[in-house]
């Protein structure tokens, strides 16, 4: 199972929405075949280890143990169900980390394993393969994207200056957050940090996905001369005016109504157009409304070296506990998670 949760982290965002699945056979202690879901609409991880296997192999298919790190799907979608594949392959072992809690699937699959005579073992390594398909199972869960805060901060607890950029982190660590835009199928950021930072929210520096863009602009004031506004990548701005300006095919405005919850307006809006997951850029104000909303399951922290002395204070956490805590030069990535 260990293999099977490696290969689901290698699909890079090109299977999104589809959580990120792995999938090997295993005959006589040796692996014969694997595979992951690498395409969204393509052959889901199960066909891939099946299909991998070699034609010396093939006989040993039926006497195998097929582990996947989750539930095989019940339903035909862009594919079949891989329970039928599965059934017609006679595959009499199937051991599955995490139990599948789209309704569509829900315990169904397995059930009918088991009902054809198929030995099926559930939980195997459940936690560790949750986490690489945390998008998957939050928005399936909590009917939300899935949403990591990302934010550097000096030794003395500042998030930058008020009128001017400064450099908090170091250089080594765009490259992370580059990865972290190709890993997330949205970007965020706040009005103040539109207008003041003017980025790209694009991956420039690693091989994978783009992100769509997206940024809070209520009253319309952004320039559209800055960056997002380039029409290289599909962008959206989500405003409470109602005289925007017309939308592109890269360009989207989205008027969100005024008697109601901002925040929780626009992650119902995201969910409905299958937005699987998010990361909130900044800048300090838009990163505490997710704070107090407690509507985050990741926070991306950058300790830095420096001391500014003065500036706009970075966000305070509440109800977290620190998962990890990794050292990249003179800067530190400290990843937290909310307390339920």
């Amino acid at each position: 199972m260990h293999r099977a949760i490696e290969l689901a982290a290698r699909s890079m965002g090109h299977n999104r929405p589809n959580p990120k699945v792995g999938a090997i056979l295993v005959y006589n202690n040796r692996i014969i075949g694997e595979g992951y879901h690498q395409q969204y609409g393509e052959p889901h991880a199960e066909v891939h280890a099946i299909t991998s296997v070699a034609a010396a192999d093939r006989k040993w298919i039926p006497l195998s143990t097929l582990y996947v790190t989750l539930e095989p799907c019940f339903h035909y979608g862009k594919t079949p169900p891989c329970v039928q594949l599965i059934l017609e392959q006679k595959i009499q072992r199937v051991v599955i980390a995490c139990k599948d809690p789209f309704p569509k699937v829900a315990g169904r699959s397995i059930a009918l394993l088991r009902e054809k005579g198929v030995v099926v073992k559930v939980g195997v390594l459940e936690q560790a393969a949750a986490w690489v398909m945390r998008r998957f199972l939050t928005t399936v869960r909590q009917q939300r994207p899935y949403i990591a805060l990302k934010w550097a901060e000096s030794q003395d607890g500042k998030i930058g200056k008020i009128d001017k950029q400064v450099p908090i982190s170091n250089t080594l660590t765009r490259y992370w957050t580059h990865q972290w835009r190709s890993d997330e199928a949205a970007n965020l950021v706040g009005t103040n940090t539109a207008a003041l930072d003017n980025p790209q929210l694009n991956n420039r520096l690693i091989l994978g996905a783009q992100p769509l863009r997206l940024v809070f602009d209520r009253h319309l004031r952004l320039s559209k001369h800055l960056n997002l506004f380039d029409q290289t990548l599909s962008t959206w701005v989500f405003t409470q005016r109602k005289d925007t300006p017309t939308s592109t095919p890269k360009l989207r405005y989205v008027t969100v109504p005024m008697e109601t919850d901002w925040l929780m307006w626009i992650l119902d809006y995201l969910h409905q157009e299958r937005i699987q997951s998010l990361l909130v850029e900044g800048g300090a104000q838009t990163l505490q409304q997710f704070i107090d909303a407690q509507c985050w399951d990741e926070v991306r922290l950058w300790k830095g070296s420096t001391i500014l002395t003065e500036g706009v204070a970075a966000p305070t956490l509440k109800h977290h506990q620190l998962r990890s805590a990794t050292a990249v030069s003179d800067n530190q990535l400290q990843i937290y998670q909310p307390i339920d």
